[in-house]
């Protein structure tokens, strides 16, 4: 149910607006105010999802309740005005009211104008659930938080950090340590709780997510870059830990998929 405010002076009117079918129009609402200042207190505790608003009211009027809380709080607001009061509260727009009734009020009218403010409900909802999955994919974390401190698991992971672009196999380690492959992988998993071909996916694909948040390179080019050199492999091995395609993760976090 979408959660309204309706804001106006004149008892009977408010009244009338509060017991008209709102549960027909999938409203339900949650607070009546009869000046701006009151308004402003509702919507600020109450958080509606449309605000019906007469223009003309005391102490504060209604356009200065929706300039005071419309940046702060977001809803789509319905503005009530006579004729003298309309052209007035069509310049509104500029605060995000989505519509303009005449009085006396039509139920006809009020109707399409519900319908109007919950498409931008629904319009903004879906925005801030892009923006959210947008700011969660980019804390994303794929490696642990403790390493420990084992030194050779250290050392080990020091090398993968200076060699994680070239191609790189525990033999090059094991080469590089002059231990054997299999004291380092039990070594390795005892300290790490994966094994070392897991932990080099992980920290690739990691490097790879903070390319792809800068937005300056293309999606071959970072999967080069992280040691990775084929383009249908790291597409794959990125949506095993990520959970979507390289391209699609660009498109949610980097500054020009966002049009920042």
């Amino acid at each position: 149910m979408y959660r309204v405010i309706i804001a106006e002076d004149e008892d009977i009117i408010r009244k009338g607006l509060v017991y008209l079918p709102w549960a027909d129009m999938e409203c339900t609402v949650v607070g009546e105010a009869c000046n701006g200042v009151e308004g402003v207190d509702l919507i600020r505790r109450l958080h509606p999802d449309i605000v019906l608003a007469d223009i003309n009211m005391p102490v504060l009027d209604g356009l200065d309740m929706i300039k005071e809380t419309y940046r702060e709080c977001v809803y789509s607001a319905i503005i009530l005005s006579g004729y003298s009061e309309f052209e007035y509260a069509r310049t509104a727009i500029q605060y995000g009211v989505t519509g303009y009734l005449l009085k006396p009020l039509k139920t006809a009218e009020l109707t399409k104008a519900v319908e109007e403010a919950k498409e931008q409900c629904q319009i903004r909802h879906s925005w801030q659930d892009r923006l959210r999955e947008s700011e969660e994919l980019k804390q994303t974390n794929l490696l642990p938080e403790n390493y420990g401190e084992d030194k050779v698991v250290l050392t080990m992971l020091q090398y993968i950090r200076e060699h994680y672009r070239e191609k790189l196999t525990m033999q090059d380690v094991t080469a590089e340590l002059n231990y054997s492959e299999t004291f380092l992988n039990k070594r390795f998993k005892k300290q790490m709780g994966t094994t070392f071909n897991e932990y080099l996916n992980r920290f690739r694909i990691q490097k790879a997510m903070e390319l792809l948040k800068a937005g300056e390179r293309s999606i071959s080019d970072v999967s080069w870059e992280c040691g990775i050199r084929d383009y249908k492999y790291f597409n794959v091995v990125f949506r095993k830990y990520v959970g979507c395609s390289p391209k699609e993760y660009a498109a949610r976090v980097s500054k020009k998929g966002q049009g920042i």
